[in-house]
């Protein structure tokens, strides 16, 4: 099905004397409502089924947490590539335990930054406050604290004009509405967001594209409005713990990602677009749930092989354990999670090492970093820069 613009189209004038189309979208939900062909309900029951079964393993886990950090920074990492940035998880790691990463510090700050925005939206949540724009502003504010966004008004909507594309808004891809419309158009959103009743995939799909169509900050929506989908599974309870690093397909799909979103704004192509996002979720939660399977049986297996070690098997272990929660690490900062002396964690290390469990990875003589091999292969698989 086909529709024209979901929207209506304003001429606008910039500072530069120039005029542009800005495009304003009509309230949610779409008029007429979606054709939602027997095809495209079970594209969307198979995703809302994916996430039902990630969201199971997660209570299977034996310990939650051993999880919940990764796969929080590795969405992180994701949906900051997808904006260019050039940190991989490692480097994320290393800059949380004060080592210099293998990128530009600006790079790396945007991303830690997008952690503790997605930390703060959720610590917010269960608190009882509801995903509201007074909400999404709060994690804007965190998101841009720091580093390159900084100046960008932090948990403000704009008060000036952006695009999307090109180098002025007389050549952009897209041109969202002028900053005074920008306000109700997010009040729109909100009431939709707490009235709809649609299953949540759907609603999520919807939710996304409206806000990135209207585009309601200076910098950082394309990560915020990724944000609002984690979130919002979370507000519906379909995901006790954000689990799921759908980035990755959108990283993967990016061209496709991007047509998607236009082609609902020229042509009201809101079936292609769920369809698309319904196979998102649907593959990388089910890929997530396979990740989580895999670190498990390793989690298991390299446990033996430790406790098989004889002597020195309770040291080995207990930095195994570390090592687990956080698979990069420094000896010093090993010392202190466990309460050994440096050269008990030397040994440790060393008797690791010949397991192939861990492995040093900076190459240094001195303040060596340690990570744990396989676990860190498995996370970073289709995590490669664009």
């Amino acid at each position: 099905m086909r529709r024209d613009a979901v929207g209506e189209y304003l001429t606008i004038s910039t500072a530069g004397n120039e005029t542009a189309r800005a495009f304003v979208p009509a309230p949610l939900p779409p008029v007429p409502p979606l054709a939602i062909d027997a095809a495209l309900r079970s594209r969307l029951d198979k995703a809302q089924l994916a996430l039902g079964r990630l969201d199971g393993v997660s209570g299977l886990l034996p310990s939650p947490e051993l999880f919940i950090y990764p796969y929080v920074r590795k969405e992180a990492v994701l949906s900051s590539q997808i904006e260019g940035t050039q940190s991989s998880l490692s480097d994320l790691m290393l800059f949380e335990l004060d080592e210099t990463p293998g990128v530009p510090i600006d790079d790396v700050t945007e991303v830690s930054n997008y952690v503790a925005a997605l930390e703060h939206g959720l610590a917010r949540i269960r608190g009882g406050f509801p995903l509201s724009n007074r909400l999404l502003r709060e994690i804007h504010g965190v998101l841009l604290r720091s580093g390159r966004g900084a100046t960008r008004d932090p948990g403000e909507f704009r008060r000036s004009q952006n695009w999307l594309g090109g180098t002025r808004p007389g050549n952009a891809a897209f041109v969202p509405p002028p900053p005074d419309r920008v306000p109700d158009a997010m009040s729109a959103l909100e009431r939709w967001l707490h009235e709809s009743p649609e299953q949540t995939v759907l609603k999520a799909a919807l939710a996304h594209v409206q806000f990135e169509t209207i585009h309601p900050f200076l910098d950082g929506n394309g990560r915020v409005g990724r944000l609002l989908i984690t979130l919002l599974f979370c507000v519906e309870g379909v995901l006790q713990e954000p689990l799921l690093y759908l980035s990755l397909y959108f990283k993967q799909h990016r061209p496709e990602y991007y047509e998607h979103l236009q082609r609902v704004r020229t042509d009201g192509d809101w079936e292609g677009w769920v369809a698309f996002f319904a196979d998102g979720v649907r593959e990388t939660a089910d890929a997530a749930a396979a990740a989580a399977k895999r670190l498990v049986a390793l989690f298991r297996d390299d446990q033996r092989r430790v406790e098989g070690i004889g002597r020195g098997a309770t040291s080995a272990l207990k930095v195994y354990g570390a090592l687990q929660l956080r698979p990069l690490r420094t000896i010093a900062n090993l010392a202190a999670e466990t309460g050994y002396a440096v050269p008990t964690v030397t040994a440790a290390l060393g008797a690791l090492g010949r397991l192939h469990i861990a492995r040093e990875v900076t190459g240094r003589r001195r303040n060596r970093v340690f990570g744990y091999g396989p676990y860190l292969d498995i996370l970073s698989e289709g995590m490669e820069p664009l």
